[in-house]
């Protein structure tokens, strides 16, 4: 952890910063100053000032918009903002947990023990979804930090992935990993553990969760 965490987590303490750092994050996408300043209930001007301090920390990226009509009169390329690729992490004291969990990668790979892996991997979505049983899928996914949204046909698509890092280094061990997991989430809270599959997507999460069938 760095000062420079520390900073950038405070800024969120604002109730407009944070309310405009949700909307970019949640939007999958660019978005411009008019539409999160729209969506979180503040004047343009304010919502450029705040969006502009969370560039400045590193939390979101900013970049230019090319206007729709081309030619004269067609206007300047407008400013939007996205979620910064980047990765913020505050803890007191700090803990590394990414390099030992790194080291148990190599060790599976090593071993050839994914199997394994994936079966350890299922039993503790399991736990945790049969200590929430019953609960929304989607609550319980946003709680450990997938941001599910739904997408085309009524699948639950993921923004995020919680093991970005780790996918990173082991993307085939660490994906088969997060897939058992998400199939043992959902069988813990008594819903269909065949709706999660693998189907990776530029910039986000490589599982996602097909509509539940219809009654």
């Amino acid at each position: 952890m760095s000062s420079d965490d520390l900073e950038a987590m405070a800024l969120l303490h604002d109730p407009v910063r944070r309310s405009l750092y949700d909307v970019v994050v949640s939007s999958g996408g660019d978005v411009g100053r008019g539409e999160a300043a729209d969506a979180a209930g503040v004047s343009r001007t304010l919502a450029g000032h705040h969006l502009d301090k969370l560039v400045e920390a590193g939390l979101l990226e900013s970049g230019f918009r090319a206007p729709v009509k081309k030619g004269p009169g067609s206007g300047r390329p407008a400013k939007v903002y996205r979620r910064a690729a980047g990765e913020r992490s505050v803890s007191l004291p700090p803990r590394d947990y990414v390099t030992l969990a790194a080291a148990l990668a190599d060790v599976v790979d090593a071993l050839g023990a994914e199997e394994a892996a994936e079966k350890a991997a299922r039993s503790a979505g399991a736990r945790i979804g049969g200590r929430r049983r019953g609960e929304p899928v989607d609550r319980v996914l946003t709680g450990r930090g997938y941001e599910p949204y739904t997408a085309e046909g009524g699948r639950t698509r993921l923004r995020n992935c919680p093991f970005h890092v780790l996918a990173e280094e082991q993307p085939l061990l660490v994906c088969s990993m997060n897939l058992a997991l998400c199939q043992g989430l959902l069988e813990g809270l008594g819903d269909d553990p065949g709706r999660a599959r693998l189907d990776p997507r530029p910039g986000e999460c490589c599982v996602v969760l097909d509509a539940s069938p219809t009654p």
